[in-house]
């Protein structure tokens, strides 16, 4: 049964907390303890997150709680877990940062109203569909992307983990302060930062269940309180206020409003690409394809509610994820439990988070930073496809170099870029019949094909439009200029689409054909675009519509006056 709109009717009557959809008691203590798992992995990295975007460390916990309660009410996955994102804070935070000081009364306000615009643009792109805007960014780009925020994540965490103070300044000039710097460095702080990374990364290592970071910082907080090396130097999170939400609305200026816009746009760009490869890695209902768009409501929805206790915006988490899933979580009650518990702490448990090194915090995203360079994609990519490894490059030059929010827009133009030259590159491809077939292929120089005398067959395995519908003309041309076929076959099965100026083209191309005396069919019109393509833009009118056929075999039967030999 469906709904008017062609949804599924079930769907349509759980609008709000989809997930929990024929919920049983039975799930209940799975759900239990993948919450209380979730909640001992996210702990140290909220807190660690929201250090990282110059917010204090209970922020982070709020930033959880709403991003678990806002894809609860309206997301679909049943594992997905939202909230304080490594990927997305450092570049929220950049472009913070050029109106206003980290800490300053006027930034959190910014951050506030940030998560309101970013919430609104992903709530409207799931309302309107727009699940194809997830695929802007190329896997190259994406590698790239990933790599050059890490560099940001590790730079900016190597003062907290030396105990020194952060550098001013671009980012090749912050490394080669710290450099310079590094003969100052506090042992006590390296020795957490680095206990600590070493710890997580083990824990990882033999089993994601177990809360390494979690363990750490408990172990890195007993060793301060212990040894007393807050005397020494060691710098510690201090008073943590209890902290309940209450809504609130950024007190902003209209022309700060504006200069919000872009950097919202680029971080909406980035949550959904991020978004859509968490909710199709994690299937609610493995076999059926994941709803993109209702989840992109769902981590909007996270950021509304983000803005409204007060806290930035949040993503969709692969880690956190994946661990809902391996530790047996049924649904969003894992993350709803999760979410009590980080309540219950940021409400209660303030005393508990006084003594926690800085440094074991910059470990813990030493770590993440770590964890989201591809090294193993990377190096894939350089064997395989060394063009795409230069993208790889370049994007993560530009987001080390430029300013991170620049640098950001220039890895989407490239990876757009690089899908449009991907598409004019796509060229005519002439085919061959399969010896003792009726099946004609794309020609290739180490497989013997058959070619009926008069006749050439040709196709384009790309859409056809204005990027590269030139390209295509210039090429049939030379090839009719040279074979001199009197059937002309255009074996459309892998474009899928025809644009206006590429319509145009075809025109031109069936009239010309007709002068020269070269019959023209086309052969598995397939694609539903394409054939719209033909009926909007009048091609029928330069083609009869009983050239169009289902096989290039029966094209050549009923055009080029011979029977098929193998018929």
């Amino acid at each position: 049964m469906t709904a008017p709109n062609g949804a599924p009717a079930s769907k349509q009557s759980w609008p709000v907390f989809s997930s929990l959809r024929g919920y049983r008691v039975s799930h209940l203590p799975g759900d239990l303890v993948a919450g209380l798992t979730l909640a001992a992995i996210a702990i140290p990295e909220q807190m660690a997150t929201a250090r990282l975007g110059g917010f204090p460390p209970q922020l982070g916990f709020l930033a959880f709680v709403a991003g678990s309660l806002g894809f609860a009410l309206l997301g679909g996955n049943r594992f997905l877990s939202c909230g304080a994102d490594s990927t997305i804070t450092p570049i929220f935070a950049g472009g913070l940062a050029l109106l206003a000081a980290a800490g300053s009364p006027e930034y959190q306000p910014l951050a506030i109203a940030l998560a309101l615009l970013v919430g609104l643009f992903l709530v409207l792109s799931g309302l309107l569909r727009l699940g194809g805007i997830a695929n802007l960014l190329s896997a190259p780009v994406m590698v790239g992307f990933l790599a050059g925020i890490a560099v940001h994540i590790l730079v900016s965490q190597m003062p907290v983990v030396l105990g020194l103070a952060a550098p001013d300044g671009p980012m090749l000039k912050k490394i080669w302060l710290l450099a310079q710097q590094s003969g100052q460095a506090n042992p006590y702080s390296i020795a957490i930062g680095l206990g600590v990374l070493a710890v997580v990364a083990a824990s990882e290592a033999i089993d994601a269940k177990i809360p390494g970071a979690l363990i750490g910082l408990v172990g890195a907080t007993t060793a301060v309180i212990a040894a007393g090396l807050e005397s020494k130097g060691v710098g510690v999170v201090g008073s943590v206020p209890a902290t309940l939400p209450a809504p609130q609305l950024p007190d902003i200026g209209a022309e700060h409003w504006a200069k919000l816009i872009p950097i919202s746009l680029l971080v909406v760009i980035v949550v959904m690409v991020q978004s859509a490869a968490v909710t199709r890695s994690f299937p609610s209902e493995p076999g059926k394809p994941a709803d993109v768009d209702r989840d992109f409501l769902g981590v909007g929805a996270g950021s509304l509610v983000a803005s409204l206790f007060g806290a930035f915006p949040v993503n969709a988490s692969p880690p956190r994820t994946g661990i809902v899933v391996e530790t047996g979580g049924k649904s969003q009650m894992s993350g709803l439990s999760a979410a009590a518990i980080v309540m219950a702490l940021s409400a209660f448990g303030g005393t508990l988070l006084e003594h926690v090194p800085d440094a074991a915090l910059g470990g813990v995203l030493l770590f993440v930073a770590l964890r989201i360079i591809r090294f193993r994609q990377i190096a894939m990519v350089f064997r395989q496809s060394l063009p795409e490894f230069w993208l790889i490059v370049a994007t993560a030059a530009a987001i080390i170099v430029l300013p991170i929010e620049q640098g950001v827009a220039v890895g989407i133009a490239t990876s757009l870029l690089h899908g449009i030259w991907s598409t004019t590159r796509a060229r005519l491809v002439v085919f061959e019949r399969v010896p003792g077939t009726t099946i004609w292929w794309p020609a290739h120089p180490h497989i013997t094909g058959e070619k009926d005398p008069g006749v050439l067959v040709v196709g384009l395995q790309a859409p056809l439009s204005f990027l590269n519908a030139s390209t295509f003309g210039a090429d049939l041309l030379e090839i009719l200029d040279r074979s001199k076929p009197q059937l002309l076959v255009l074996e459309a099965a892998s474009t899928p689409a025809i644009d206006f100026t590429a319509a145009q083209l075809l025109l031109e191309l069936f009239t010309e054909c007709r002068d020269r005396g070269i019959r023209v069919a086309v052969a598995r019109l397939e694609s539903l675009r394409a054939q719209d393509a033909f009926e909007r833009f009048g091609l029928y009118g330069a083609l009869p519509r009983d050239h169009i056929f289902h096989s290039v075999d029966q094209a050549i039967r009923a055009l080029s006056g011979a029977a098929s030999r193998y018929s």
